[in-house]
């Protein structure tokens, strides 16, 4: 589970990065990157829930 953080944590690095670029610079390709890794984001955090259910089992 450990890793799984570490995963979601480093995903959302890379989506903060590219979000900020597109507010603050306009940049529309680190848009659709910033878009790529909330999708990601959306599966990892799906598996954690799963996860974390079954480790309160």
């Amino acid at each position: 589970m450990k890793e799984l953080v570490e995963k979601i944590a480093a995903e959302y690095e890379v989506f903060a990065a590219n979000a900020a670029a597109q507010v603050e610079k306009g940049n529309k390709a680190a848009g659709t990157r910033a878009r790529k890794s909330a999708l990601e984001i959306s599966k990892l955090m799906k598996e954690f829930r799963k996860v974390s259910v079954e480790a309160t089992k």
